[in-house]
C-alpha cells in the first residue's frame, strides 16, 4: 500500500508514518516556539476589530475586512481613508504599499516550499506574515531549502494559532467596540501588543541590529506619505540585520 508525503511523493508505510512523525514533531516545536505571541496577537486582533467600527464600517463590513485582508497594518493605514471618502484607486495603493514588506517575506520563504502544488503555496502564502517572518528563517535558513521534512508543520504552527488568535480578538473587538469608550485610548493595547510580539523574535545580535536600525528608521520617516516609511524601515532594517548576520559571522570564523 502506498501512501504519499507533503510534496506529493508516494512513500511505502513505514516511510509515511516516519514523515507524518517529522511534522508532527516540527509543529510541536513550532508551537512552542510562538505560542508566546499569541496574547499579544489576540490583543492586536481586539485593537484592530475596534478601529474598523469605530471608523464608521458596519458590523459585516469589519468582519469580512479582518477575513479577507489579514493584515493589521494595512487595515489601519486605510482606515482613516475609508473614513474621508477617498478614491479607491488611493485605498487600493496605500494598502498595497503597506503590504510590499509580504513580497520580501514570501520570497524569502518561497523556495522552502517549490515542491508543494501552486494551490498550497497560495494556502500558505496567505497566512505568510510578520511572525513567520521571524521564526521560519532561523529554523529553516536558507541552506536547508533542499530538505523539506518537517517545514510544513513547524510552517503551519506558527502561523494557524496566529491567525486564530487574530480572529478571535478582531471578532471580540467587533462586537464590544461600541461598549468601550474613547476615554481609555484602548489603541496603545496595540502598540504593547506589537512590543510584546517583537521581543521573543529578537533571539540574536543580528535580530537587535535590525529592529533598532527599522526602529529609528520608520520614526525618521513617519512623515512619507502613504505610509511609506514603514516600508523603508522594514527593508533597511534587514539589510542591516543581514548585514550584522555576516559580520558576526566572519568574527567566529
Amino acid at each position: 500500500m502506498k501512501r504519499e508525503t507533503s510534496d506529493g511523493s508516494a512513500l511505502s508505510d513505514p516511510a509515511a508514518v516516519q514523515a507524518r512523525q517529522i511534522e508532527k514533531e516540527a509543529f510541536q516545536e513550532g508551537w512552542r516556539a510562538s505560542a508566546s505571541t499569541i496574547p499579544a496577537v489576540l490583543a492586536w486582533g481586539i485593537v484592530s476589530g475596534m478601529a474598523m467600527v469605530k471608523s464608521g464600517m458596519t458590523i459585516w463590513q469589519s468582519l469580512g475586512m479582518t477575513l479577507l485582508v489579514y493584515a493589521g497594518s494595512a487595515q489601519f493605514a486605510i482606515l482613516p481613508l475609508l473614513a474621508a471618502h477617498t478614491p479607491l484607486i488611493v485605498i487600493f495603493l496605500t494598502a498595497m504599499i503597506v503590504n510590499l514588506r509580504f513580497v520580501i517575506f514570501s520570497a524569502a520563504v518561497a523556495p522552502h516550499f517549490a515542491h508543494l502544488p501552486w494551490y498550497r503555496r497560495v494556502w500558505y502564502g496567505y497566512f505568510n506574515g510578520d511572525i513567520s517572518m521571524g521564526f521560519f528563517p532561523h529554523r529553516f535558513p536558507a541552506h536547508t531549502i533542499p530538505y523539506p521534512a518537517g517545514k510544513i508543520g513547524f510552517f503551519s504552527a506558527i502561523c494557524y494559532p496566529g491567525w486564530f488568535a487574530w480572529q478571535i480578538g478582531a471578532v471580540v473587538g467587533i462586537l464590544l467596540a461600541s461598549q468601550i469608550p474613547e476615554s481609555w485610548n484602548i489603541g496603545f493595547a496595540g502598540t504593547l501588543a506589537l512590543i510584546a510580539i517583537m521581543i521573543p523574535m529578537t533571539i540574536n545580535l543580528a535580530a537587535l541590529a535590525g529592529v533598532i536600525v527599522a526602529g529609528t528608521v520608520a520614526v525618521a520617516a513617519a512623515g512619507l506619505p502613504y505610509r511609506l516609511g514603514l516600508l523603508l524601515a522594514v527593508v533597511i532594517g534587514m539589510m542591516a540585520a543581514m548585514i550584522a548576520d555576516k559580520f558576526l559571522e566572519k568574527e567566529k570564523a
